[in-house]
């Protein structure tokens, strides 16, 4: 059953919307994705801001020792901010890569920069020099990118190196007079490590709230972003079951009015065919001539057959009763081969059936197993070319794995088989590997089936050598309800 008849193609919604209904902004899809608040994100952005920091202090730095004046040792403190801007470069080309430095020797650096400062320092004014606002500006980088521990474990190797400073330091102020320079650079030292401590406590304190501010919008956004999800399987199940039910709609509306259009056929041509079998009758009693009598029975067993059809037609077209009965499985698919075989496609191919012997009737609806058992039969007859077969097995499945005993009814063809691709979509309202197809029969095939039916269908296989699929119902095996 090679050619399929189902749908996949009529969908009124946008195409780029993720379910089919509306379309989501991008900055929605941004936030929900975990792009904007990502940890290693974050990380990188923080660590490319300690990198300008840094620059800006280098910066200020040679400014000062080669264009200021009163400066203590000009070349040591060259080389020594050349030293520094040689970390820097480092540090910023792996800013550049998405990697951050030496993260595992953070206390290291710490320890490397308190030196670094206070040597800055020793060359330079000792306690008063400029260059101890490098301590702010390494303890500003450390709270950007440690914890609140490491930085002030880091305040405190800078207080040390600037203490070390103040006792080692031979160099003096030269814009105060002698006796004022010992008090001068204790009141600096003691203002200097005063600010130090309350620009640490600051700068944790404004940097924990931003972390816990980046924290909670992470939190946010990792809800937001499973609100979305969950909004979109709703939005996707909503679809899908309106296309569905659009489906049904549209098939329901067909048969309705193919059963008014049979009925209309039927009530037209059945008169004057009734006419034309009175005057048939009348003329073969009233015929003594043996062989027009012979034609006479001929013409009214042909007569009959056409009222037989049109009987078969009226009552395949008429609304069904979708009242639970009991009812034999082959009895239905017998109803379904008398309607198939007045099918265009039916001649020059067999029907083979296998049924097996003592099944038990089931509790279904007999019009809409008849629907199905048709519809599949239908594209069998469509998939094959002439002097193939299609054969319908039924069995007896055993009760398993908590399913309950079944009935299964097997339709084998010998058509051209159903591409992997279109497998896959075969059960799909408006997909169809016919040219005259219109995409619904096997859906409504498997809605009959499931919904109504309370059983199952499935495509067991399709290749080359043909296409068979599956129908399972549930045994009822009480039949006097």
């Amino acid at each position: 059953m090679s050619s399929v008849e189902n749908p996949g193609q009529g969908s009124r919604f946008p195409a780029d919307s993720p379910s089919g209904i509306f379309r989501i902004p991008a900055s929605f899809r941004a936030a929900a994705s975990g792009r904007l608040f990502d940890p290693v994100e974050r990380e990188t952005e923080a660590e490319s801001i300690t990198v300008r920091i840094r620059w800006f202090g280098l910066g200020i730095g040679y400014l000062y020792v080669n264009f200021g004046t009163q400066v203590g040792s000009p070349r040591e403190l060259n080389a020594m901010l050349t030293l520094g801007a040689a970390y820097a470069l480092i540090d910023t080309l792996a800013s550049w890569k998405g990697r951050l430095l030496l993260t595992n020797y953070r206390m290291a650096i710490s320890l490397m920069e308190a030196l670094f400062i206070g040597l800055l320092c020793h060359f330079d004014e000792g306690v008063t020099s400029p260059f101890r606002f490098y301590y702010f500006l390494s303890l500003m980088v450390c709270a950007i990118r440690h914890s609140s521990s490491v930085t002030y474990t880091t305040f405190g190797l800078h207080s040390i190196s600037y203490l070390l400073l103040g006792l080692f330091s031979n160099a003096e102020p030269r814009m105060l007079a002698e006796e004022d320079a010992g008090s001068h650079q204790l009141v600096s030292g003691l203002l200097t490590l005063v600010f130090m401590g309350w620009g640490t406590w600051a700068i944790v304190s404004l940097t924990g709230l931003l972390k816990k501010a980046g924290q909670r919008l992470a939190l946010l956004n990792e809800q937001l972003k499973s609100n979305q999800q969950h909004l979109e399987r709703r939005i996707s199940a909503r679809t899908r079951e309106l296309q569905e039910s659009q489906a049904m709609l549209v098939q329901q509306e067909k048969q309705a009015a193919f059963g008014l259009l049979a009925a209309g056929i039927a009530h037209e041509v059945g008169n004057p065919l009734a006419s034309i079998s009175s005057i048939v009758q009348l003329m073969s009693r009233k015929n003594t001539d043996s062989a027009v009598g012979e034609r006479l029975q001929l013409v009214d067993g042909q007569l009959q057959r056409i009222q037989r059809i049109l009987k078969e037609l009226t009552r395949f077209s008429r609304p069904a009763n979708e009242q639970l009965a009991s009812a034999d499985v082959h009895s239905a698919i017998n109803d379904a081969l008398n309607i198939a075989k007045y099918y265009g496609r039916w001649k020059g191919k067999t029907v083979v059936t296998s049924f097996a012997e003592g099944l038990p009737q089931i509790r279904t609806v007999h019009d809409q197993l008849v629907q199905v058992m048709l519809n599949l039969i239908l594209n069998a007859l469509d998939a094959m070319a002439e002097g193939a077969s299609i054969e319908i097995s039924t069995r007896r499945l055993a009760a398993e794995s908590g399913r309950p005993e079944r009935l299964a009814i097997r339709i084998r063809d010998e058509g051209h088989g159903i591409s992997k691709d279109a497998q896959k979509q075969i059960f799909q309202p408006y997909f169809t590997t016919k040219d005259h197809g219109t995409g619904l029969g096997l859906f409504v095939c498997r809605h009959i089936t499931r919904n109504s039916l309370g059983g199952d269908i499935e495509l067991v296989r399709s290749d080359a050598s043909g296409t068979e699929f599956e129908v399972t119902l549930p045994v009822q095996r009480n039949t006097g309800e």
